[in-house]
């Protein structure tokens, strides 16, 4: 749903531009992106400004062509409109991705680059560290640019939004342990975590505090080792992961890992993660549901990130931040029991909830007073 104008730019990318065209109906504007010389190649997607700016990260990762590269922008900003709509925030929807390695590609001129194609876009689009981005990178963005969020504490920001994020995935997954077993004490139940990185590690030290028997896998071992290493917690390769016996799978890496091949293999009770977009289609959410696995849809579950954001930009308390997280398991229960209520999956009974609050919002008129009224108390 878009109720917002929609531009698309096409300029630099030839005919891989088409792709963009076919698959970009329901976004507002697309801005492909580049500087040769630095090797900037990539996409900025802002799928609505219904309720405000459109805020989303920066993904710096190598894709297979420019069209998945595409492809990935136009999805996650889409999921991010949801995100912040199911937050009850007063922000829309975007995302940014460079295709190439950072390893060998991340430089001054790169960075700096793409913060002048943000600065062009006026404030429709603001954007934030993720996958393949950090701190540091943000902090050149935004030499070019003030519309950037999630800086370092030193620079006047909120700094790694990941521990917030985690935050709201560990009060997601009590609802719906509440959901599947009537009470939301996590004490004693089991929880694998698939992908420790920054989310993902510090939900687990989250999860054993509270007396949960915890999993841990990540094709990066290293990660994995450290975690082991620090807590008591077990590890198991990725694919033992996904069909591990547990009460509450917690994706945390990549989107798309629920699928037709993988669900009829899961022996959890619920799923509730950090990754974004981890339904291969909208039709998985209605497997899960005839599989009765509660599935806490990932727009509502890995909000708490963008709430810390959002409160950077408004000039928020930590209080305030902390008080809009602990409010998400409500919001979690307010999914679930609405699926229930209305037989569908809890995919698609979240997405009616952030799309009804944009229409409730996008059809605001604005209000003139007559002319004898202006300037009167």
């Amino acid at each position: 749903m878009n109720t917002g104008r929609r531009t698309t730019t096409v300029d630099v990318w030839g005919q891989d531009a088409e792709s963009v065209l076919e698959s970009a109906s329901d976004c507002e504007q697309v801005v492909l992106i580049s500087d040769p010389a630095s090797g900037l190649e990539g996409v900025i997607a802002v799928h609505s400004t219904v309720l405000g700016p459109a805020l989303g990260g920066l993904r710096f990762q190598s894709y297979p062509s420019r069209a998945a590269a595409m492809a990935d922008a136009l999805h996650l900003a889409k999921g991010m409109t949801y995100k912040a709509a199911m937050a009850g925030l007063d922000l829309g929807g975007g995302k940014a991705v460079i295709n190439g390695d950072p390893a060998k590609l991340r430089s001054e001129r790169l960075l700096r680059a793409f913060g002048r194609h943000v600065e062009a876009l006026g404030g429709r689009y603001v954007t934030a560290e993720d996958v393949g981005t950090t701190e540091a990178d943000m902090a050149m963005v935004a030499r070019e640019t003030r519309w950037v969020t999630g800086l370092a504490t030193g620079l006047g920001g909120s700094g790694d939004p990941s521990g917030s994020t985690a935050k709201g995935v560990f009060a997601a997954i009590e609802a719906a342990v509440e959901a599947q077993f009537g009470s939301p004490v996590l004490d004693g139940r089991s929880v694998c975590v698939l992908g420790v990185g920054k989310v993902g590690g510090r939900l687990a030290e989250l999860l054993v505090q509270a007396g949960a028997v915890v999993r841990v896998a990540d094709v990066h071992t290293a990660a994995v080792a450290d975690l082991v290493q620090r807590l008591p917690v077990t590890a198991l390769s990725p694919d033992a992961a996904l069909s591990a016996e547990v009460d509450v799978l917690s994706p945390c890496a990549l989107g798309g890992l629920l699928d037709q091949q993988s669900i009829p293999a899961l022996r959890c009770a619920a799923v509730a993660g950090a990754a974004n977009n981890q339904l291969a289609d909208a039709a998985c959410g209605e497997l899960l549901r005839q599989r009765d696995i509660v599935y806490v849809p990932d727009f509502v579950a890995n909000a708490g990130g963008i709430i810390q954001l959002a409160s950077e930009l408004s000039g928020g308390t930590p209080e305030s931040v902390a008080d809009q997280i602990a409010a998400l398991r409500g919001r979690v229960t307010d999914v679930l029991q609405r699926a229930r209520v209305q037989g569908v999956s809890t995919h698609r009974a979240a997405e009616e909830l952030a799309e009804q609050r944009m229409r409730d919002i996008g059809a605001l008129q604005s209000v003139r007073l007559p002319a004898s009224s202006r300037g009167r108390s």
